[in-house]
């Protein structure tokens, strides 16, 4: 059994001094995908070569919402894709590790963080690698994007069932509530309409998201999309549905007691 609490507590406390040390990124969005994320690697959905990352029979993962690529940077470290002391030169000038992902480093498949746009790669790639899996994760304000519902029309009209999308539904953007902004309305709904297989999950629960995962991925002949509800800033008390938490780093006071909620 993966000790999936352990691991997230050790990969939250990454993300966290990742960013203060930078003083720079977004640790809400980070915190809130870091399950999912914890899950699709050591839970082996995802399969990978860590001394190989373009190894041919790799699966793929699209970090479209790019901004929470510190998640994504403390799981590859992790998996030993690059030594974890480049995790601390985060978002520095000439870094390996830069705000949002760049093809550059080992395990990121393209670069990310134009928001709309992760979807239409991942559709790419699974036309192009039909026999692989290809795992996309969206934020919940990304998909006020047109282009996202362009994707989501083209991966159901080539059948693309080795495509999952993941929506990190944390309700929660960069000036406010999704719903404020401009409301999603019933998501469920919404890819159900355009044919896809939807699944609604606590993306906190890690017996779900395993249980989900194999769900999605077992489905034929249409994508799946994974709707995980979560709680952006999840694990640090004063971060939790915080907006003002997208984008902010935490001064040596918070820095402190994150690390201590953190402490496993």
């Amino acid at each position: 059994m993966v000790n999936y609490e352990q691991i997230t507590k050790s990969l939250r406390q990454d993300i966290i001094k990742m960013i203060y040390t930078a003083q720079s990124g977004h640790p809400g969005g980070a915190c809130s995908i870091i399950d999912i994320l914890a899950v699709l690697y050591f839970g082996k959905f995802i399969q990978f070569d860590a001394k190989k990352p373009e190894w041919e029979e790799r699966d793929y993962l699209i970090l479209s919402k790019g901004h929470a690529s510190a998640a994504l940077y403390a799981v590859l470290a992790e998996l030993s894709f690059f030594k974890k002391d480049e995790l601390f030169l985060f978002r520095q000038v000439n870094s390996l590790l830069q705000g949002h992902p760049v093809k550059k480093i080992p395990g990121i498949e393209v670069s990310t963080g134009s928001l709309g746009q992760g979807l239409s790669v991942a559709n790419g790639i699974a036309l192009g690698k039909p026999e692989k899996k290809v795992f996309a994760i969206l934020g919940d304000g990304e998909l006020q994007e047109g282009q996202v519902w362009e994707a989501v029309m083209t991966a159901y009209h080539y059948k693309l069932s080795n495509l999952v999308a993941i929506v990190d539904k944390n309700n929660l953007q960069i000036d406010g509530s999704t719903e404020d902004l401009k409301s999603l309305g019933k998501l469920s709904d919404k890819f159900k309409s355009f044919n896809w297989q939807v699944f609604e999950i606590d993306g906190h629960n890690f017996t779900e998201i395993e249980k989900t995962l194999n769900q999605a991925i077992a489905v034929k002949d249409k994508p799946s999309v994974i709707i995980a509800n979560t709680v952006k800033g999840k694990g640090i008390s004063f971060m939790e549905n915080n907006v003002k938490w997208h984008g902010k780093a935490p001064n040596e006071e918070e820095y402190e007691q994150a690390m201590q909620e953190l402490n496993i």
